[in-house]
């Protein structure tokens, strides 16, 4: 069981969001937080990232493994379109 509410992980994720963000600036884009449900943070990537070949790598490699790190392992990313 997962131990917290997916109101409580809203500010720990937008923090922990802010550590990668930077990284998609600086490339042009950015990325929102558009829901959080059962465990999966449901985000959409803005601007160059949108259309990015590697933005599966950015955000199983940057964006998941951030959250997984600072806040629980069992944090899903999912895109949205």
């Amino acid at each position: 069981m997962f131990p917290f509410s997916d109101e409580e992980l809203l500010q720990p994720v937008l923090m922990s969001i802010e550590k990668v963000r930077p990284m998609l600036l600086r490339d042009g884009g950015n990325i929102e937080v558009v829901k959080i449900q059962n465990t999966k943070v449901f985000v959409r990537l803005e601007g160059a990232c949108s259309g990015c070949l590697s933005r599966h790598l950015t955000l199983k490699n940057g964006v998941e493994q951030t959250l997984r790190r600072d806040i629980h392992p069992d944090i899903e990313v999912v895109e949205i379109l």
